[in-house]
């Protein structure tokens, strides 16, 4: 118990940031140790909050790979509703969240761009406007649970519209879907469904090594 509340204690305060639809809420997670290679905003999905296990597991690779991490609560779920705000609205916040933390906070690392399901598809349509050095997306939904068969409901032009690298950690028995490969685009495949939680280290290790490719080679 006191080691939870040590944990909890060493993480700065959540930021609260004004956008065009209400606060949004962001909560710092810095890189372990001085050598800080870059940032990552994660967003949450739909109807869950920044603390899913899948981010979580996510935010430790990240920080050990050497990035900041940034979980970005949207202002629909700040002002405690669960339904999801239109997609515009999502971006638009998301966006506006981006540019106040590079004016301020990231202005000169790369930046990664991320998160799981609706956070995911966020991401992916806002990538180019933000400038993201690579999108990671968690569970991305494919499509609505049972309507694969019809292509109105697809979400992949979202995902063939990023034109950086993109790193995808899909459930095998995801009933959202199992987004295919493409250029630019790396599937991770692993046990279990939409929640991700079956193999949390292994999900751990794909995104660390991802993200240190990304930053790191090359440079």
């Amino acid at each position: 118990m006191l080691a939870t509340i040590s944990l909890v204690a060493a993480n700065p305060d959540p930021i609260e940031i004004v956008t065009s639809h209400g606060p949004a809420r962001v909560h710092p997670r810095p890189a372990d140790g001085t050598a800080r290679i870059g940032a990552l905003l994660l967003g949450h999905g739909a109807g869950g909050g920044v603390g899913a296990p899948d981010l979580m597991a996510a935010t430790s690779a990240a920080r050990t790979a050497g990035l900041d991490v940034y979980l970005v609560e949207q202002p629909y779920r700040v002002a405690g509703r669960r339904a999801p705000a239109p997609a515009r609205q999502l971006d638009t916040a998301w966006l506006e969240v981006l540019e106040h933390l590079r004016a301020d906070l990231v202005a000169d690392v790369p930046l990664v761009v991320g998160g799981r399901s609706s956070g995911a598809r966020v991401a992916c349509r806002t990538a180019a406007d933000g400038g993201a050095r690579g999108v990671l997306c968690l569970a991305f939904p494919l499509h609505p649970p049972g309507r694969a068969a019809d292509p109105s409901k697809s979400r992949l032009p979202e995902l063939e519209a990023v034109s950086v690298p993109v790193l995808i950690v899909q459930g095998e028995r995801d009933p959202f879907g199992m987004p295919p490969a493409g250029p630019g685009r790396t599937i991770v495949t692993q046990p279990g469904d939409h929640s991700l939680k079956g193999d949390l280290p292994g999900l751990r290790a794909a995104v660390g090594q991802w993200l240190s490719d990304l930053l790191t080679v090359g440079t």
